[in-house]
This record gives C-alpha cells, sequence and structure tokens, in this order.
C-alpha cells in the first residue's frame, strides 16, 4: 500500500509538470533562457571578430609611427634654404658659410678632423643631418678628411668649375656643400669622399 501511495504522488508531480500551462511556462522560461544564451555567444563571437582588428590597427599604428621617427629627414626645399641664409650667417664662422654655401675650399691640413682618429659621427654643420660615419674614414693622405662610403644624407651633382669635371658631394637634405668625390678609394667602394672639414660636426662615441 505505502509503495502505491509513493508511486501514486510521483506520477502526479510528472502530471503537474505535464500539464498544458507549465508545459508553456516551461518551454517560455526555456525559450528566454536560450535567447540570453544565443545573444552573449553572438556579443562574444561578435567581440572574437572585431579585436584582432583592433589589434592589427593598434600595431599598424606603432609600426607607422616607427617607420616616421626612423624616416631620414626630409630634403629642404630652395625657398626654405633662401631663407635660412642669413641666419647660417649669423650661425657659421666665415670659413664654413664660404665653404657651405658658397662652395669654398678649406686649405689642406688645415682643417679640424683631417687627422680626427675617434670613433663617431659626422654631420652636417648647417643642418646637423647624418653625413659619414667614422668606420668609413681612412688616411688619404690628401690633408682632407676622406671616406670610402657615405653613411647618410649625401647627394651628388655635376661640377665643371675651374676647367674640370668633377662630381661635387652636398649635404642632401640642406644643400650644403661638402667637397668632391672620386673612384680612386680604396675596397670595398672604391671611391674617396674628399670632404671639407668645414662642413662638418663630430658627434665622438668615446
Amino acid at each position: 500500500a505505502n509503495e502505491t501511495k509513493r508511486m501514486r504522488r510521483v506520477l502526479s508531480q510528472f502530471r503537474f509538470v505535464l500539464t498544458p500551462s507549465n508545459r508553456t511556462a516551461t518551454l517560455s522560461a526555456a525559450s528566454s533562457a536560450a535567447a540570453s544564451s544565443a545573444a552573449a555567444s553572438s556579443a562574444a563571437a561578435s567581440f572574437r571578430r572585431t579585436r584582432p582588428t583592433v589589434i592589427a590597427m593598434s600595431a599598424a599604428s606603432q609600426s607607422s609611427q616607427s617607420s616616421q621617427s626612423s624616416s631620414p629627414p626630409k630634403k629642404m626645399s630652395k625657398e626654405e634654404i633662401a631663407k635660412m641664409d642669413a641666419e647660417w650667417k649669423k650661425k657659421l664662422s666665415k670659413e664654413q658659410y664660404n665653404v657651405t654655401r658658397k662652395a669654398a675650399t678649406e686649405r689642406s691640413f688645415t682643417g679640424q678632423y683631417w687627422d680626427e682618429k675617434r670613433k663617431g659621427e659626422y654631420k652636417c654643420v648647417c643642418c646637423g643631418a647624418k653625413l659619414f660615419d667614422s668606420a668609413t674614414k681612412f688616411d688619404s693622405g690628401t690633408g682632407w678628411p676622406s671616406f670610402y662610403k657615405a653613411s647618410g644624407s649625401v647627394g651628388e651633382k655635376s661640377d665643371t668649375k675651374f676647367f674640370m669635371k668633377r662630381t661635387e658631394v652636398v649635404c642632401g637634405v640642406c644643400d650644403a656643400h661638402l667637397g668632391h668625390v672620386f673612384d680612386d678609394g680604396p675596397k670595398p667602394t672604391g671611391l674617396r669622399y674628399c670632404i671639407n672639414s668645414a662642413s662638418l660636426t663630430f658627434d665622438a662615441k668615446e
């Protein structure tokens, strides 16, 4: 008898669950839960799709900033160079101005750096652009600083003054006259950049 009563209680519980009204409530609750779960899954999927894009954009931005910071100095226009002339006259010594802005040549064995042996970088006396590295400097015996390779913003021009055809070397940023380049230098380039000390500044590494 006790077993029969227990079975009836169990069956009545099942009938309660399966009555139409409770079935509707149960299905409604299940539907709401499923909808909430689907919304959460959709949001998570959207985040997964968006996050790599945001990271990629951030990486691209950092790469762009790094590229900009490491890019070479921009070449000055003729107008900008003309505007700077008065300032260079004040900033530079008479010899420095005549060499860099008027293409004069200092006397050999008189310049500050012809016998410089320290490690460092040689920069333009006018604008500060890097030009040469001490690792490429050699003793040419000419009395002028000599390099077998340019290491920065260095440009070239054809020079036909004094009934000679030579290749003039200028600063690639401000067009300052530096000297000339010849093809009688040492290996590995075979070039000799013959440069006026008056056109240079030197940043020693030691």
